[in-house]
């Protein structure tokens, strides 16, 4: 078995936390940690997805109806994406950005992303 590269475990990390507070019933407090799930795992269509259906479910337990639609679309576009190979890098799938919109990386993901690269 492959070991698992710094990137995905910091993704698992984010997603795992996210879940925790989902549990805790602070669905609010999991959308930052979401949105760097996000970024670090948009470059797979599975890890992608999943963090997509997460923030549709926070959307549907904080009864956010533009986030919700958002989620939505973006279900819909992840797979066209993925296949044409158009991902806005930096991108935090939420509904307050555009998803065709690239954004800054925060230095601490930057590092992750980079050094997979290499």
């Amino acid at each position: 078995m492959r070991p698992m590269s710094p990137r995905a475990v910091a993704y698992d990390a984010a997603l795992s936390e996210a879940q925790r507070l989902m549990a805790a019933s602070n669905p609010a407090a999991a959308i930052t940690l979401l949105e760097r799930a996000h970024v670090l795992g948009q470059r797979e269509i599975g890890p992608h997805l999943r963090v997509h259906l997460l923030m549709l479910r926070v959307a549907w337990v904080l009864r956010d109806g533009r986030e919700l639609r958002g989620q939505l679309l973006r279900l819909a576009l992840t797979p066209i994406g993925h296949l044409s190979g158009r991902l806005p890098l930096g991108n935090t799938g939420a509904s307050n950005v555009s998803p065709f919109e690239p954004m800054a990386l925060p230095p601490d993901l930057e590092r992750l992303l980079c050094d997979e690269e290499r």
